[in-house]
């Protein structure tokens, strides 16, 4: 299923059945398969002299990050510019939020702008379900606390379909920080609606009671998630969102969970991800994360595309604002 990035057409574009990108959990495999599919059109623009097409003129797009990011808004932000719309870049630091003023009177505010779309990062989960219920605008998540981060699970996925014909009996290995990771929760949903077999690995005071029951294996055992693994994607340890120590040490996490080029040589055909920012010698060995079968600037380079796809997917028509 396609979709002219040209011209968005109101017959396909109808099998995109949410208002919102909050999560991946009720996304269904159309829906997902339409977005890569948009995204691998938009790559082929951004490949051109030039990168600009026209779909969201007359669209205003605010980014609300309320935590701090730089791949993720910066990435927003060329998609928008990409797709000729008008965008409003918003921080919480030296805004009125510091002053006290909330979320809800925050976006009320920009939206009394005629702002189309908002696209919003903040600590706390569930704050774009929120937001949804106090704007009119279309709302796409950027990261909500530990709970989802959905573009980036779409631009993982977009990755992962460049190196393999089909998800459907794909073996991917999520290591690392699964309690903390919003990252890992998007994917989960995303990787088995699609048909992959997902195992995660970790140490048990990293890992979420009950996860398997959304249909995952877990392991304690980094040898045991490798084996005839096809994508390793290690996640970032977060400390920041760790109350307390729940691990001995970094070096002690390395030494158990962290890959190296000896995981590589095992494990010949192993591609390697990770969402960033990398932590050099704690979840990826230095010469791993150099290596050229890590595949991580190539999720970068697709986060644009992907952004691209569900922006344009999203958009409504420049008059619904009039």
């Amino acid at each position: 299923m396609t979709v002219s990035v040209e011209q968005k057409n109101t017959a396909e574009i109808s099998s995109l059945k949410h208002r919102h990108l909050l999560g991946l959990s009720t996304y269904s495999a159309d829906e997902i398969q339409l977005i890569l599919d948009t995204a691998g059109q938009f790559k082929d623009v951004l490949e051109r002299p030039i990168k600009k097409v026209p779909p969201l003129r007359g669209i205003t797009v605010v980014n609300l990050f309320f935590e701090s990011s730089t791949r993720t808004r910066i990435s927003f932000e060329l998609a928008e510019k990409r797709l000729s719309a008008d965008t409003i870049n918003f921080s919480a630091s030296g805004s009125s939020v510091s002053k006290g003023e909330t979320l809800k009177d925050t976006a009320q505010n920009i939206e009394a702008m005629k702002v189309d779309m908002a696209v919003i990062r903040h600590r706390s989960p569930g704050a774009a379900h929120f937001l949804t219920q106090c704007v009119d605008s279309v709302v796409i998540n950027a990261g909500d606390g530990a709970r989802e981060h959905p573009t980036q699970a779409l631009l993982d996925m977009m990755t992962i379909s460049e190196h393999f014909p089909s998800f459907n009996g794909l073996n991917v290995s999520i290591l690392g920080d699964i309690t903390h990771s919003r990252v890992a929760r998007s994917n989960i949903f995303g990787l088995v609606t699609m048909g992959a077999n997902v195992t995660l690995c970790g140490p048990k005071t990293l890992m979420p009671r009950g996860i398997e029951d959304l249909g995952v294996r877990v392991t304690h055992r980094l040898d045991e998630a490798l084996e005839g693994c096809d994508v390793a994607m290690a996640l970032r340890i977060q400390l920041e969102r760790q109350g307390a120590s729940l691990f001995p040490s970094l070096r002690e996490y390395h030494n158990q969970f962290g890959l190296t080029l000896d995981h590589l040589a095992a494990n010949p055909d192993l591609l390697v991800m990770h969402p960033g920012p990398v932590n050099r010698g704690v979840e990826l060995a230095s010469e791993v994360v150099d290596h050229e079968r890590a595949i991580i600037l190539d999720q970068v380079t697709n986060g644009v595309a992907v952004r691209m796809a569900v922006l344009f997917l999203l958009s409504p028509g420049p008059s619904s604002r009039a």
